[in-house]
């Protein structure tokens, strides 16, 4: 049977900043323009929401198994979905790390996951950004899980 180890809690203390009311028209890349507006504006923390409609991407669905590291399910959608989502922003050594997770759904199928890579628009994407200032909050690679996580600490 496997340990879980517990984590002591992390946090930091913000406030929000500016909030920003974005739209994305048919064929941009959701990521791509959200990287390129957070560099634009020197947004460094950030949450957004957003909704509208993608087309032809994948979503990490969770792990292949419940092991560490994980090995990334991922799954299609082809076409056009529906979408809403929500995404945190933070700083990393690279610029401006996104984790995006959203429901996309289309019919009677839905898929709740972590959209990676690249994300067109169909039609239109709406999203609100809400600026975080004065958190002491960076996203870094952690080796043993393989993964940019958050790293979090109170001012001192």
């Amino acid at each position: 049977m496997e340990k879980h180890n517990i984590i002591r809690l992390q946090y930091s203390e913000g406030s929000i900043g500016r909030v920003f009311v974005l739209r994305m028209d048919h064929g941009e890349d959701l990521i791509e323009s959200l990287q390129k507006f957070l560099q634009e504006k020197k947004i460094e923390s950030c949450m957004a929401l957003f909704m509208g409609a993608l087309r032809d991407g994948q979503a990490v669905t969770g792990p292949k198994l419940p092991v560490v590291p994980p090995t990334p399910n991922y799954e299609a959608y082809e076409s056009a979905w529906e979408v809403f989502g929500m995404a945190t922003i933070y700083p990393s050594e690279e610029g401006p790390k996104l984790h995006i997770h959203s429901g996309i759904g289309r019919g009677r199928e839905a898929i709740l996951g972590c959209i990676r890579d690249k994300a067109e628009v169909y039609l239109v994407v709406e999203a609100v950004l809400f600026e975080i200032c004065g958190l002491v909050a960076q996203r870094a690679w952690d080796e043993k899980m393989q993964l940019f996580l958050l790293s979090l600490r109170d001012r001192l």
